[in-house]
């Protein structure tokens, strides 16, 4: 593998260079889409045919469809970082594919960075909404309330049992991103890397064209996944 035999020589870590050139790949496909749309023409009318363009502003609109249904009429504020994740993953995944190259994907240091940047997400927007209030989450269903110096007081007489399991549930939202990236990616890849070497023309291209499909999906369900727990966070606690 290219980055294995490049580690060896400028003592870069393989998954490092291969993230590097996915963010290096996106950042030029942005430049281009930007530099095509700032054409007299260019923010109204397609391209013609299949370009980089046409399929950035499909995949972009079809994910912003996704976020608004899922994380409310706040959605823009967060769509960023879930369509940065959504594309860097999805590039990582397709490099996979290519003989003599690795995804970053492939390595357990990825998937779980954008497992714990999914997790910290989504609280931190939660905390910033809701304040201490967020921690009613953990606390389980209240059996009774009363009104106590003016305020109404729930009684949540479960809540040191939910805490101890709503709290360990939540965290393993980020093992769960995770491992099925990790796990799905690697094996793919495996896939595709013996019967290339097995046998290296015709069905090969078949499990390619599965790993296609895979890489896609990998990366949509990464970036669905973010989308629920972000609106779930934004949900007014009770």
């Amino acid at each position: 593998m290219i980055f294995h035999e490049l580690e060896h020589l400028i003592h870069v870590p393989w998954v490092v260079q291969a993230a590097l050139l996915s963010g290096v790949l996106l950042v030029l496909a942005g430049l281009m889409v930007r530099r095509r749309s700032a054409t007299p023409d260019g923010g109204v009318m397609p391209d013609e045919g299949i370009s980089i363009r046409n399929l950035v502003e499909v995949l972009v609109e079809w994910l912003a469809g996704m976020a608004q249904d899922r994380m409310g009429p706040d959605w823009r504020r967060y769509f960023p970082i879930v369509g940065t994740m959504f594309f860097f993953i999805l590039v990582s995944n397709l490099m996979g594919l290519i003989p003599g190259l690795d995804g970053a994907t492939s390595d357990v240091n990825t998937t779980a960075a954008w497992a714990v940047i999914s997790w910290i997400f989504y609280t931190a927007i939660g905390i910033a909404k809701h304040k201490h209030k967020y921690l009613i989450k953990f606390l389980g269903p209240s059996f009774f309330e009363k009104e106590i110096a003016g305020r109404h007081v729930h009684f949540r007489l479960l809540a040191p049992v939910f805490f101890l399991l709503e709290v360990p549930l939540d965290l393993a939202r980020m093992l769960t991103l995770a491992i099925r990236l990790l796990a799905n990616m690697f094996a793919d890849h495996t896939v595709v890397g013996v019967w290339l070497s097995l046998v290296p023309i015709g069905v090969p291209a078949i499990f390619m064209g599965l790993g296609l499909v895979i890489s896609f999906l990998q990366a949509f369900i990464f970036a669905l996944l973010t989308m629920i727990y972000i609106g779930l966070a934004l949900d007014e606690p009770h």
